[in-house]
């Protein structure tokens, strides 16, 4: 690894106000992440701002939402008695990430910033044109069972790895942030973005911006939420497929839905139409399969992933018919 210098911030204004000074510099939490690129000298910062010291913690349930800082551990949001309670989606989903003791470390702003885990990004001997743009995607016509069905383009197919943020967008949550510019918020479905011809972006934040919170509205989707997570190893692995679901059901009648894909894509993947569909019908076997296969409109294979095509509908089916046995 490339020699650094730790600064440490004790407040977002000082943390902004610091990075806006520095050309080579990066914010660190938890470091779950990013210490591994740094080992792979994927990423090679000269500074790191260890904002560990910034008081972004703090759970704050408020009239209509919740308010959730970015420096909240993972592992912190899960267990709190009223998440579990009130938003159960997201509970489920951060248990389903990572080993419990990476959950320990990891952050919630951490969690929403963390990069693919695609072999090409991480192999430096590879091109990717997310690590240097305009090399190529290795995994265009190479080894992509991992890789995205949905979003992708000729210059990227890499898949978002976070099981949190799935529930987040199924969620409707809104993210904060702080830079140089001030304060703004974005809906959480607008915070990553698809690979365009631009791989190396992914996500909307603008230069030296950090996270300070999430806003996660009040919902009906206490008793019905289910969180199902495809993967190669149950006790730690990223999701070939996850799916996060979240039903407002009275009278076996489905009055409201939220439907999102992990594993699929460059960013979680809002199924809109597929909720949109589910509004109004009765609960049954029948209308969840009609929605799966509405879910899937669009969906490309790209050789080793062409199995998603099939697990895809499967598990939303599944998911859905979990949430709404509950």
């Amino acid at each position: 690894m490339k020699n650094f210098q730790i600064i440490r911030a004790l407040s977002s204004k000082s943390a902004v106000t610091t990075i806006a000074k520095e050309n080579s510099a990066m914010f660190i939490a938890g470091g779950t992440n990013l210490v591994d690129l740094m080992k792979k000298n994927v990423v090679a910062p000269d500074k790191l701002i260890d904002i560990n010291g910034v008081d972004l913690k703090k759970i704050e349930f408020l009239t209509g939402k919740v308010s959730i800082g970015a420096m909240a551990k993972n592992s912190q949001v899960a267990e709190d008695k009223i998440i579990q309670e009130k938003y159960p989606l997201l509970a489920l989903a951060l248990a389903a990430g990572a080993s419990q003791q990476i959950r320990h470390m990891a952050s919630v702003g951490g969690n929403m910033l963390q990069r693919t885990r695609c072999s090409y990004f991480y192999n430096t001997d590879m091109p990717c044109n997310k690590r240097t743009p305009k090399s190529g995607c290795g995994a265009i016509g190479g080894s992509n069972r991992m890789h995205a069905i949905f979003g992708a383009s000729d210059s990227c197919i890499a898949v978002h790895p976070s099981d949190m943020c799935v529930a987040l967008a199924a969620l409707d949550a809104t993210v904060f942030v702080e830079g140089p510019k001030g304060k703004r918020e974005i809906k959480f479905t607008d915070f990553h973005r698809l690979p365009g011809n631009m791989p190396e972006k992914d996500n909307t934040l603008e230069n030296k911006e950090i996270i300070t919170s999430i806003e996660i509205p009040n919902n009906n989707f206490e008793k019905n939420s289910h969180y199902l997570k495809v993967r190669d190893r149950t006790s730690y692995a990223f999701a070939l497929i996850s799916v996060a679901v979240g039903l407002d059901i009275q009278n076996n009648t489905i009055k409201d839905a939220r439907l999102a894909m992990g594993g699929v894509a460059h960013k979680p993947w809002r199924l809109t139409e597929a909720e949109e569909f589910l509004k109004g019908k009765t609960v049954s076997e029948t209308t969840f399969r009609q929605a799966a296969d509405l879910a899937m409109h669009g969906a490309r294979g790209y050789g080793d992933n062409d199995f998603k095509l099939t697990l895809g509908p499967n598990a939303i089916t599944e998911a859905l018919t979990i949430a709404a046995s509950k």
